[in-house]
């Protein structure tokens, strides 16, 4: 058998496993999200060995959809790491077994907390199953290895159990993308959904700015030394009334009768500029730059006071694109 066609086995027996997690469905995994919606403490979830590190995997993706949880390694757990766990929490232990001696060594000490104990096991008439309030069953046929020893398969299945029971939970919660952002702020779905162009505009000395009055020629330097290729045109009261960009100084160059020698920022700017508010999330000011065809963004109060400038590369460079 090639190596492609070995691949191809392991995935049908790994499809099988979790297809066949459907017909195991009972109403012990509803009264687990049940119990999972009513923790007021924490998701623990504990497994050995390979059940653990699909526990380490279960526990983030319940953290990442705001419900608290950790990792606790049965062996460490009888070593102190039980101090961890409280009244008031849910636990979720995964064993294919249900003998996994490190993992019965707790029992006790989690029943005598008080913890709601969900079961991801594989044997029905185990120790674990007989000492939980839940028994999801994970069992599979066979596992993916000739020899049926290696965990693939049932590792496949407990981690679809879980990622079933966070998704169910998600839906009880109401979770919307915005919620789900809040969670992953350094993502690029966080800062589509969070970061706001105030966060990253240039503020104060920054913002290159002159008067309506101000020769062009110190609008010219003005664009230069802030590096921006637009200057903001305000009036006394630091409110924005148009903009001198690059585009309006080589229309002043080609247009009849102007002496730019003389001229002044008013009469070459553009009036009445696209500007956008400091609470604009950043995705949506990357769509109106590509929409109007601008690279410069004034970013303006209600009151049309200029409050700082954005450029394109900065709203690129942010992450939210």
């Amino acid at each position: 058998m090639s190596s492609i066609d070995e691949a191809k086995r392991v995935f049908d027996i790994e499809a099988a496993a979790v297809t066949g997690l459907k017909a195991k469905l009972s109403g012990s995994f509803d009264r687990a999200v049940d119990a999972i919606m009513a923790c007021r403490g924490r998701v623990v979830v504990i497994g050995m060995g390979k059940s653990g590190l699909i526990g380490r995997k279960i526990a983030a993706t319940l953290a990442s959809i705001g419900t608290p949880a950790i990792f606790v390694h049965p062996a460490e757990g009888g070593h102190g790491d039980i101090g961890m766990i409280a009244r008031g929490d849910c636990s979720i232990a995964i064993s294919r077994s249900g003998e996994t001696s490190e993992l019965l060594a707790i029992l006790p000490a989690l029943k005598r907390i008080g913890v709601t104990l969900i079961s991801l096991t594989g044997c029905a008439n185990s120790t674990l199953a007989r000492e939980s309030d839940m028994v999801l069953d994970v069992s599979v046929e066979e596992e993916a290895c000739d020899m049926d020893l290696v965990p693939t398969a049932s590792t496949t299945a407990a981690l679809a159990m879980g990622d079933a029971l966070a998704v169910a939970a998600l839906k009880r919660r109401g979770l919307k993308p915005e919620d789900y952002a809040k969670f992953h702020p350094a993502g690029s779905l966080g800062k589509r959904l969070l970061l706001r162009v105030g966060d990253i505009m240039r503020r104060g000395d920054e913002v290159a700015r002159v008067t309506r009055d101000s020769p062009l020629k110190d609008a010219i330097i003005e664009m230069s030394s802030k590096k921006m290729g637009a200057t903001c045109v305000v009036d006394a009261a630091g409110r924005l009334e148009g903009i001198v960009t690059d585009h309006d100084l080589r229309r002043a160059l080609t247009r009849e009768g102007c002496d730019i020698s003389k001229a002044t920022a008013g009469q070459v700017m553009t009036v009445k500029p696209l500007a956008v508010g400091p609470d604009m999330l950043v995705a949506e000011a990357i769509r109106l730059t590509e929409e109007r065809r601008v690279s410069v963004l004034p970013v303006t109060e209600p009151d049309h006071t200029l409050a700082g400038i954005v450029h394109l590369h900065d709203l690129l460079r942010s992450g939210a694109a």
